[in-house]
């Protein structure tokens, strides 16, 4: 549990570690609308590179990066087998293989092998995002970003504490379970049996320790900005004002580029009479 990444920041000094939050977050979203439009090998690969210099620049050690696909790996294999057991392939190609009802194409190979990448790049790249970010920068950008919400009396800056809060207190909570799973292990918990009813049933004691735990947490949480005086946006100022730079600006122009190259990339079409109207 002590491995999950998600959550967790990683203190260093790189170009993405003192990059503006708001435009860092205005290029995960960039980043995440470009991943769903990609639809070839070559895209997948193009943004592959792109996330690996992300993580290259940012200094964070690429395994502590990966250790994040650990919790999805058997989502990815499941919705995988899944698409590649279930494919219709409406093109008339025969099946490489039969078993009943079931028929593996050759096209539905691609699509699950595009689904399972697709799956993969939408985890790396929120990851490397809390990793360079702490849970005060993101509410600090997230408010800024929705302020024009403000008009329309929309409590943004809620909006921004609660991510902020469940941003922090996710290591937090991934310790307690460790320390309840190992307190459950040394009274004699199934937790390594291999029958799944047994490890369901391992895992209620572990449970409902958790939810009281955080239920207490979040008591007490609430205490203390009571106590704190906490009122909301209401008056409130910011130690650290965030302040863009010359290269927020060049990253958000370069990463829209990658979005424009991705889109025309995917309509082969367009990007053919292009390449033939320039005599390529």
């Amino acid at each position: 549990m002590r491995d999950v990444s998600m959550g967790q920041y990683y203190p260093a000094s790189s170009v993405v570690h003192r990059a503006d939050p708001r435009f860092k977050l205005v290029i995960l979203i960039l980043y995440l609308v470009t991943v769903f439009f990609c639809d070839s090998f070559f895209s997948f690969g193009f943004m592959t590179f792109f996330v690996l210099v992300t993580i290259f620049l940012s200094r964070v050690p690429i395994l502590k990066v990966l250790k994040s696909l650990r919790f999805v790996i058997v989502i990815l294999l499941f919705t995988t087998l899944l698409m590649m057991i279930f494919y219709s392939d409406t093109s008339g190609a025969a099946p490489l293989a039969e078993w009943g009802i079931f028929h593996i194409y050759l096209n539905g190979i691609y699509s699950a092998i595009k689904l399972g990448w697709r799956l993969m790049l939408l985890v790396l790249m929120p990851t490397v995002l809390t990793l360079t970010s702490t849970p005060t920068e993101l509410c600090d950008g997230l408010e800024s970003l929705l302020s024009p919400l403000k008009l329309l009396h929309i409590p943004v800056h809620v909006f921004a504490l609660i991510m902020s809060i469940a941003l922090s207190l996710i290591p937090s909570l991934i310790e307690e379970t460790d320390k309840i799973i190992n307190a459950q292990r040394s009274r004699g918990a199934a937790f390594e049996s291999r029958n799944p009813f047994k490890k369901i049933k391992a895992m209620i004691p572990v449970l409902i320790p958790l939810f009281v735990s955080s239920f207490r947490r979040a008591d007490e949480l609430a205490d203390a900005m009571d106590s704190r005086c906490y009122r909301g946006a209401k008056g409130r100022t910011r130690m650290k004002k965030l302040k863009a730079k010359l290269s927020d600006f060049v990253a958000l122009l370069f990463w829209c580029a990658i979005t424009v190259c991705i889109l025309f990339l995917n309509y082969n079409w367009c990007g053919w009479a292009f390449i033939t109207a320039l005599g390529i």
